[in-house]
C-alpha cells in the first residue's frame, strides 16, 4: 500500500474514533487512541489493563499545569502523561479539551513522564491536525487498524506534489478580467485555487495569500477581517492591472475549521487568539506558505510584490524560492467584533503595517 492510502485510511481510522499506530525509526511502535472520537467502550478493548498513557501537547499539558516550564516556541509538541486509575473516558475528554475546563476545573493531579517513542508522537500530534481532531490520544494500548510512518504524514502535506489541474476564465465582482487556476495533490482532499486579475506585463505581480476562511469569506463575520481584506485584495489588484491571489485550504491558521470554532468557543470565554491555539493544543500558526511557494512556482512567477502586514508571509515565500521583492501593507479599519483580534495579531504575531 502506498503511502499516500496508508495517510488516507489513518485519518479515515482516527475520525471514525479507531486506533492506529504509527511507526518511526529506531522507536517502538506507538499505538493510538483519540479521544475526541472515540468512547468508553473503545477505550476499556484499547486499554484493558488501564496501563495505556495520555498524550497531549506541550501547550495543552502546561495549560493544565502538568508540566513546570513553558514551550512557547513549540506549543505543538508532545508531553506524555500516566493514566492514574481515576482517569475513565469522561477524564480524558476534559483532558484533551479546552472547552471543558470551567465545567470541570479540577483535574489530577497528573504526572509527565518521557515520552517513549517520541517521533511517532510528534508525528501523532501533526496527524491529529490534518485529520482536524483535537490534539489528543491514549497511547499505548491494542487493536491498531493502520500503522504509519512519520515520513508518510510528511509527504501527505509535501508542497512539492502539489500539480495545476484545471483553469478558466472567471469574472468576479471588482475583477471581470480574471482566471482561476486549481491546484491539487494526490494526498490531500482539498483543492488550493489562484485567481490571476488582469494579463502579466513585465513586473511582479501584486500577490495576497488568503487563507480559507468560512466564517468571515462566506457568512460575513465580524470576528476577524478576513472577508473585507480578501475584497479588497482583489480591488487593489484590479487596480495595478495584474497580480494574483492565492486562496489556501489552511482554514483557521492550519488548524481546520471545527478547531477553528472550538478556538472561538475559547475566545468567548476571555482568551485571545493566539491562547486559543495554545490552549487546543495547536502551534500558533500552523499554516505552511510552502504550498503557496509552489503555486506560484508552477505558474512561474518567482518575483512578487506581496500584499500583507504579515512577516511570516514573506519569510515563508522566501523559504520556497520565491523572491518578495515588496511589501505592500493591507490595513483595512477595525470595528468592535475585532479589535482585539487585531492588535493581538499586531501585538503578538508580528504584524505590522
Amino acid at each position: 500500500m502506498s503511502m499516500t492510502r496508508d495517510v488516507a485510511r489513518a485519518i479515515d481510522a482516527l475520525r471514525r474514533g479507531w486506533a492506529i499506530a504509527i511507526q518511526a525509526p529506531g522507536e517502538p511502535a506507538l499505538t493510538l487512541l483519540p479521544i475526541e472520537t472515540a468512547d468508553p467502550a473503545r477505550l476499556a478493548a484499547f486499554d484493558p489493563d488501564g496501563t495505556a498513557t495520555i498524550l497531549l501537547s506541550f501547550g495543552r499539558a502546561e495549560t493544565l499545569r502538568i508540566v513546570n516550564q513553558r514551550a512557547a516556541a513549540e506549543p505543538d509538541q508532545p508531553v506524555t502523561i500516566v493514566r492514574e486509575r481515576w482517569t475513565d473516558f469522561a477524564a480524558a475528554t476534559a483532558l484533551a479539551d479546552p472547552q471543558l475546563d470551567l465545567a470541570t476545573p479540577m483535574k489530577g493531579p497528573f504526572r509527565s513522564i518521557a515520552t517513549p517513542a517520541p517521533l511517532a508522537a510528534a508525528a501523532a500530534l501533526r496527524l491529529a491536525r490534518i485529520a482536524g481532531l483535537l490534539p489528543a490520544f491514549v497511547a499505548g494500548g491494542v487493536g491498531a487498524e493502520a500503522t504509519i510512518t512519520p515520513a508518510a504524514i510528511d509527504a501527505h502535506e509535501d508542497a512539492n506534489r502539489l500539480a495545476i489541474v484545471t483553469r478558466a476564465h472567471l469574472p468576479v465582482a471588482g475583477a471581470e478580467n480574471a482566471e482561476i487556476v486549481a491546484f491539487r495533490t494526490p494526498d490531500a482532499a482539498g483543492e488550493h485555487v489562484a485567481l490571476l486579475i488582469g494579463q502579466p506585463d513585465g513586473r511582479p505581480p501584486l500577490v495576497r495569500l488568503h487563507s480559507e476562511c468560512l466564517t468571515g469569506d462566506v457568512l460575513g463575520s465580524l470576528k476577524c477581517d478576513c472577508g473585507p481584506q480578501l475584497h479588497a485584495a482583489i480591488a487593489a489588484i484590479a487596480a495595478t492591472g495584474w497580480g494574483i491571489v492565492l486562496y489556501l485550504r489552511q482554514e483557521g491558521r492550519g488548524i481546520g475549521l471545527v478547531n477553528k470554532l472550538r478556538a472561538y468557543a475559547l475566545q468567548d470565554q476571555g482568551f485571545d487568539t493566539v491562547d486559543a491555539n495554545t490552549r487546543l493544543g495547536f502551534a500558533i500558526d500552523a499554516r505552511d506558505f510552502g504550498v503557496a511557494g509552489r503555486m506560484l512556482t508552477l505558474m512561474g512567477q518567482t518575483q512578487v510584490r506581496l500584499l500583507t502586514n504579515n512577516p511570516a508571509k514573506v519569510a515563508g515565500l522566501a523559504t520556497a524560492g520565491i523572491d518578495v521583492v515588496e511589501r505592500v501593507p493591507h490595513h483595512l479599519p477595525p470595528n468592535p467584533h475585532n479589535e482585539r483580534y487585531l492588535a493581538t495579531k499586531r501585538d503578538r504575531t508580528g504584524h505590522q503595517l
